[in-house]
């Protein structure tokens, strides 16, 4: 019996179809996601969304942030911003590196939201150059 995930950015539902299990990047730590899973909401930090069927990861979407729901029978990603893995660039994810490095530099450490957000980007942009080299 599978669940049904369903992946949804900003602007529309990108995808929904059952899959065996989903593993996704928590705030906390990658959470393993199958049927009848309890019901909880996480926090998402940058990293790779995998998609398992049949015991083998189908798909990988990289996420920037967002949250999940979770009940017995779904899975709903809602992601700040979602690009397939083998889509991400390279060049693009170094740079933004290294854009993120220096912003989070400059930022007041007594500036907690300040320091949150460029906090957050940095670790962003990081999940994503390690994402593409996996």
């Amino acid at each position: 019996m599978p669940i049904t995930l369903e992946i949804i950015s900003p602007e529309k539902l990108l995808l929904s179809r059952p899959v065996d299990m989903v593993v996704i990047p928590g705030t906390e730590g990658d959470l393993g996601i199958l049927p009848g899973h309890s019901k909880l909401i996480t926090g998402l930090r940058g990293g790779l969304v995998d998609l398992y069927q049949n015991n083998k990861i189908t798909d990988r979407f990289f996420v920037s942030g967002g949250f999940a729901e979770v009940t017995e029978e779904r899975c709903s990603v809602l992601a700040d911003d979602i690009t397939r893995q083998s889509d991400l660039d390279i060049h693009a994810a170094e740079s933004a590196l290294a854009k993120a490095k220096e912003a989070f530099a400059a930022t007041d450490i007594n500036n907690r939201d300040d320091y949150r957000e460029a906090s957050d980007r940095l670790i962003s942009a990081q999940a994503m150059v390690d994402s593409i080299q996996k």
